[in-house]
């Protein structure tokens, strides 16, 4: 028996990052001799175990065969025949192809170091296009290490490029694509995720309401960078400034869906594309199996964006009513998240990276305004039911004005 460390603690370690977690590989072992030594098995697809004192994982060398379409249709071989060489010639990057003996040794058979050096994302063998996971692996590996330099290499592009012309692509269930999504989303560039799965075609079909932006103009004297797609990459990098929240992250991502289903005539205008955004962030969100927490955001963003940029303008009455149908007063932290999607949109402009958004701070003494309208003093009243909710709007637009007022009167 011969244990390998493999696999991303091998490539962070030679990168000098930190190394997360450890995976390991068994050659010369039975599934009866690990459980043996007190190692218990996890695995349902293949011999998979956690180590008795550390639990790290430990998983059998093994092939696999292409047996049907998808990334679940796999047949797996594990034995005490299968070699290191066999089982790392199955990973998709060359750079996850290497692994360390006990002596702390390198064995690189496939030149996972090289292109470490060159900063090159390469895939190990033709077996990468059997999976189509691997296409978003790849771009989220692109997105994590952009900062580095690392580029994908280009007959590892074209690649991709077949299997997504194959429809390989079309067999990803939506939980594997959110899973990854969501990974990327965490990245200090997820931009270079969406712009890596656009290069292979993958976007048109994993995201085609995002895909459906590039190329439909703004107004350039609102948006210097006029693409509507390139705003949207735009503000995400702008949302990673402010927020490590995927719930922010993905709200800036699905914000301006409408705009892609604008007629042609009317570019580069997009009048009430928020009103058009909400069934194409639903239709994302229930097709992505998103969590109710980032679907909730991206709905409110996609609506009111645009009044959170004309806060300063809104009449009071308006101002309280899209505070209540952002249920500012009861869920204040999602209204903060609200605050920061916007300013990332603001920001996602061509020489505005680094503009004021003072709508953050209007809004938020907004809110606070007619949080200190006491609901005890109307129940006082004898109000209740319809009569109790309309008096407290009508209470809540009184304290607006008086936060107008003194705003405006301040030196």
């Amino acid at each position: 028996m011969e244990i390998f460390l493999v696999g991303g603690a091998v490539r962070d370690k030679l990168l000098g990052r930190p190394v997360a977690e450890k995976d390991w590989v068994v050659v010369g072992a039975t599934p009866q001799e690990m459980i043996d030594q007190g190692y218990q098995p996890v695995g349902k697809d293949f011999p998979v175990f956690l180590h008795p004192q550390t639990k790290e994982e430990y998983a059998l060398a093994r092939t696999e065969r292409k047996t049907a379409p998808g990334y679940t249709g796999f047949q797996f071989y594990a034995a005490e025949d299968v070699t290191l060489e066999q089982d790392l010639i199955r990973r998709d990057l060359t750079i996850n192809a290497m692994a360390e003996n006990s002596n702390g040794e390198l064995i690189d058979p496939y030149d996972g170091a090289a292109d470490l050096r060159n900063r090159v994302l390469r895939h190990v063998s033709p077996a990468f296009a059997e999976d189509p996971v691997r296409i978003l692996r790849i771009a989220r590996f692109a997105a994590r290490y952009h900062h580095l330099g690392f580029k994908v290499a280009d007959e590892t592009l074209e690649l991709m490029r077949t299997m997504v012309a194959s429809g390989e692509v079309d067999h990803l269930v939506a939980e594997r694509v959110w899973k990854e999504m969501s990974r990327a989303l965490t990245e200090t560039d997820p931009q270079v995720f969406f712009t890596t799965l656009r290069d292979c075609g993958a976007l048109a079909r994993i995201l085609p309401e995002v895909d459906a932006l590039f190329g439909v103009p703004q107004r350039p004297e609102y948006h210097p960078e006029v693409d509507t797609g390139v705003h949207t990459l735009m503000s995400l990098q702008q949302a990673c400034r402010l927020s490590p929240s995927v719930d922010v992250r993905f709200a800036v991502l699905v914000h301006d869906l409408g705009k892609g289903q604008t007629p042609s005539e009317e570019w580069p205008r997009h009048h009430d594309h928020e009103r058009r955004s909400l069934p194409l962030v639903r239709a994302v969100c229930q097709r992505l199996a998103t969590p109710k927490s980032a679907r909730d955001l991206a709905l409110a963003v996609a609506e009111f964006h645009t009044h959170c940029h004309r806060a300063l303008e809104l009449k009071p009455a308006t101002l309280v009513k899209t505070l209540e149908k952002l249920d500012a007063f009861r869920r204040p932290e999602r209204f903060r998240d609200f605050l920061l999607c916007c300013e990332a949109d603001a920001r996602g402009r061509t020489g505005l990276e680094e503009r004021d958004y003072p709508q953050t701070e209007y809004f938020t003494g907004a809110l606070h305004a007619c949080s200190q309208v006491r609901v005890a003093e109307l129940l006082e009243k004898g109000l209740s039911g319809a009569a109790l909710g309309e008096a407290l709007h009508r209470e809540r637009i009184i304290a607006v004005k008086q936060f107008q007022s003194e705003r405006q009167n301040q030196p």
